[in-house]
């Protein structure tokens, strides 16, 4: 690996690249799951009971973390695009993974 993708900025870039992705490729299956609310309650309620799955809440608070990741990194590149450049980048690139965590963890917490 070349130096210059060892660089937190370049690992928050992935990471920000990454998130989008995995939102993007889960949408249809939210979307999916809303359809049926309209078109099947009772196959909805039976989906439903499967969210109570240790494994499907951890899950959900990977989805959550990749969710909070994909805002504070959007929010890091307006900061990028429109304030002036400065050495502590690295910092908030940290600061936003954190903060990520964060929510991903209270969220995590609050749905056991």
């Amino acid at each position: 690996m070349t130096p210059a993708r060892l660089h937190p900025l370049w690992l928050a870039y992935i990471l920000h690249r990454l998130s989008g992705l995995a939102l993007a490729l889960f949408l249809p299956l939210h979307f999916w799951v809303l359809a049926m609310a309209l078109t099947d309650p009772a196959r909805l309620d039976g989906f439903l009971q499967l969210t109570e799955a240790g494994g499907v809440k951890l899950a959900e608070a990977i989805l959550v973390f990749l969710l909070a990741v994909h805002m504070f990194g959007g929010l890091r590149l307006m900061a990028l695009e429109w304030l002036p450049w400065s050495g502590p980048q690295k910092t908030l690139a940290a600061a936003a993974t954190a903060a990520s965590a964060c929510v991903a963890l209270l969220f995590l917490l609050k749905a056991l």
